[in-house]
């Protein structure tokens, strides 16, 4: 399927050192914002505490925020999860107060902030045992908030959680190269996973300037740009060994070029229709899936400049050529070449 033709291939190839001087200076600026603001990383890796609570009535954030944040916590996180009834609390570490604590007396003055006061009530658990659980509860009987749910997240946990991150990163990229060594050369492995962490260097640069919260779904929206960074830079090579095959008159920075124009028009279909599904996640997704969105949208559009562009330039320089690719020597007679008596 195909919405365009270019008949003529585009010399994208001859600006190449251009294309890359713009991506090392993005790259350079994204490592300088890591290095000096460093990520604003959540409570799943940092430890802290997790509390979910439901109002009867739609949530008000501001107010919610206030009383939490008079109770002097810290930098706390508030935010809509679900619908506008339900609230999502994420609170730092304190040495001075346990977290089981925190999460009472948090409870507490958000039921005082409703009217409400905190009573005993028992409940059957999944297991169907009796226990004791805390309810806020008004003079009429009403119950403007519950607990829905409080989770710890410790130290130790938070550390154990960046340590599985980094490694499940760094075994997406060798698996990614090998992929790449063994289905096309090497070359094209060096210069697709160089592609492929400028990418993801830049999304971690964003997340560092404008101090966007890292969370583990930030983390797999990470995951999944490399993924579709890398089809895309597939399709391209693909491309690229194909056309060394059928045009032998062609050097190898006019085969990239006709490998790029003619997967044009397949790329802006593609990116396009997955662009606008993100894009609809992030409007309509929620404070939940914001950032997760967030990192994919960065990733999406910089993940087709860096497999157009990027990728294909460093195999160029790196010298892939078509013994690289061509095993075996082809005895029919040359096709002619795709620009001939081509017009625009």
């Amino acid at each position: 399927m195909e919405l365009f033709r270019i008949q003529r291939d585009l010399p994208l190839m001859k600006h190449a050192l251009i294309f890359n001087v713009i991506s090392f200076l993005t790259f350079a600026a994204a490592v300088f914002f890591l290095v000096t603001r460093s990520l604003n990383f959540s409570v799943e890796f940092t430890g802290g505490t997790v509390i979910e609570i439901e109002y009867a009535k739609t949530a008000e954030l501001e107010k919610t925020r206030h009383v939490v944040e008079k109770m002097g916590f810290g930098e706390i996180v508030v935010q809509n999860f679900g619908s506008s009834h339900d609230v999502m609390l994420r609170l730092p570490l304190r040495g001075d107060i346990k977290q089981t604590e925190q999460v009472d007396r948090v409870f507490s003055e958000l039921c005082s902030a409703e009217s409400g006061h905190i009573s005993q009530r028992q409940v059957v658990s999944d297991k169907g045992e009796a226990i004791s659980k805390q309810v806020c509860l008004t003079a009429d009987g009403a119950e403007p908030v519950k607990l829905s749910r409080s989770e710890v997240v410790g130290p130790a946990v938070g550390e154990e959680l960046a340590h599985d991150a980094a490694l499940a990163l760094i075994v997406t990229v060798v698996g990614i190269m090998i992929y790449l060594a063994f289905r096309f050369e090497w070359k094209f492995a060096v210069a697709g996973i160089i592609a492929n962490l400028h990418d993801v260097v830049i999304i971690l640069g964003f997340f560092a300037y404008f101090q966007w919260e890292f969370s583990l779904a930030v983390l797999a929206a990470i995951l999944a740009v490399l993924g579709y960074s890398v089809n895309e830079s597939v399709v391209i090579f693909d491309r690229v060994r194909e056309a060394f095959r059928k045009f032998r008159k062609l050097n190898t920075h006019q085969v990239i070029d006709h490998a790029i124009t003619s997967t044009m028009s397949r790329t802006i279909i593609t990116h396009g229709s997955t662009q606008l599904m993100v894009l609809s996640m992030l409007i309509f997704g929620g404070p939940t899936l914001h950032y997760f969105a967030v990192a994919l949208t960065i990733g999406i559009l910089f993940g087709i400049y860096s497999s157009v562009f990027v990728a294909a330039a460093i195999a160029m320089w790196l010298g892939v050529k078509r013994e690289d690719l061509v095993k075996t020597p082809i005895n029919k007679e040359d096709p002619d070449d795709p620009n001939s008596g081509a017009v625009v």
